[in-house]
């Protein structure tokens, strides 16, 4: 008889942020001989990304978790309620060993229905304050591994454990030549990268093409403007727009003497350990439950970044930025290179695979 085939679930979504960690994790678990498996929502961004890879996918139901009163949230909690049922059947019938949560509403039917049938439940927490759904979530939780060391306050100690940010090791494999030719650049002019694709950047988008005149003629910009925002008629010798790009990523950032964007925790921290000063726009608190504010706020601290507040951001604010970390570039690159920690995608499924053992 042939051994039977470990499983685990991952689960989370709404956001990329709450995807993109858990693809990565999909090819250190078929190296290890286990076999990974999605829960998620019907219509979310996690179908899009998890779908265009090879593991199953099931979906179930799924309510919003809303942060103020509004009379769906009853109507939602009959959709929990057969979110718990629909992950359930699928649990049982999986037969797995575990279950690994990175937040996003899906996920707290699927951590549920994992206690409810005694299967341990690991949860990634991005943000400085845990989300709604992983406070939730948390109640539940075997272990959660943070971010952040300061996110340690909000967590139960016998819970917390940090591990810092998971590195996309491939993102510090850049050639500067490739990087060059991919831009038409100029090496000996320097070169600003824009990441403008995440959900809610249509202000930082707007504001870089707003001013391209003034801001090419200091600095070649590379605008990672997102699907569906390019826009024609702009590409200039100085400035080149990407939808999105895979392959290219390093070596974009290898060739950028600074990064702007907005400051989810994943983006941020890549930029950090690739040492580019940054200039965040956190997405603003009446459009978020200001996790972005608290993120790019804890860099600033840090040393790592200045930030604008996205309802002040103008050309003049923006220019006496850019000088400040100009003036600074030593210092910011200084404190960049002290900090220590991180944890490769492989080495996370390690860890949860060598906790799941300890069980």
């Amino acid at each position: 008889m042939e051994p039977k085939k470990r499983k685990v679930v991952l689960t989370g979504g709404g956001t990329v942020g709450h995807v993109m960690l858990n693809k990565l994790l999909i090819p250190g678990f078929i190296n290890r001989g286990i076999e990974p498996v999605y829960l998620g929502s019907k219509k979310g961004i996690e179908k899009e990304i998890i779908g265009a890879t090879s593991i199953k996918y099931y979906n179930i139901s799924s309510g919003k978790l809303r942060r103020y009163l509004s009379s769906e949230n009853f109507k939602d909690i009959f959709k929990v309620m057969k979110g718990i049922g629909d992950a359930r059947k699928v649990l049982k019938k999986e037969n797995v060993e575990f279950v690994f949560s990175k937040g996003g509403f899906v996920s707290v039917p699927v951590v549920l229905a994992a206690k409810s049938l005694g299967i341990p439940v690991y949860i990634h927490e991005s943000d400085i304050t845990p989300g709604l759904a992983n406070r939730i979530a948390g109640k539940f939780a075997t272990r959660i591994f943070v971010t952040f060391k300061r996110t340690l306050e909000y967590i139960p100690s016998d819970k917390a454990e940090y591990i810092g940010p998971v590195i996309r090791d491939e993102l510090k494999r850049g050639y500067s030549k490739i990087g060059y030719e991919l831009t038409g650049f100029n090496p000996d002019k320097p070169v600003m990268i824009v990441m403008g694709g995440s959900l809610g950047a249509r202000s930082i988008n707007q504001f870089i093409r707003n001013n391209l005149d003034e801001l090419t003629r200091e600095w070649q910009i590379i605008h990672l403007c997102g699907r569906g925002n390019y826009q024609e008629g702009l590409d200039r010798d100085n400035y080149k727009q990407f939808e999105f790009v895979k392959k290219e990523l390093p070596h974009l950032i290898t060739i950028s003497d600074i990064a702007v964007g907005r400051s989810g925790s994943n983006a941020i921290y890549e930029f950090l350990l690739n040492e580019k000063p940054m200039i965040l726009i956190p997405l603003p608190r009446s459009q978020s439950r200001g996790d972005q504010v608290e993120n790019a706020e804890y860099f600033k601290e840090k040393g790592y970044a200045e930030v604008i507040q996205d309802e002040e951001l103008d050309m003049e604010i923006f220019q006496q930025t850019l000088t400040r970390i100009d003036s600074n570039k030593e210092a910011i690159v200084d404190c960049m290179c002290k900090f220590e920690g991180g944890f490769k995608p492989q080495e996370l499924v390690d860890l949860l695979i060598t906790k799941e053992a300890q069980q």
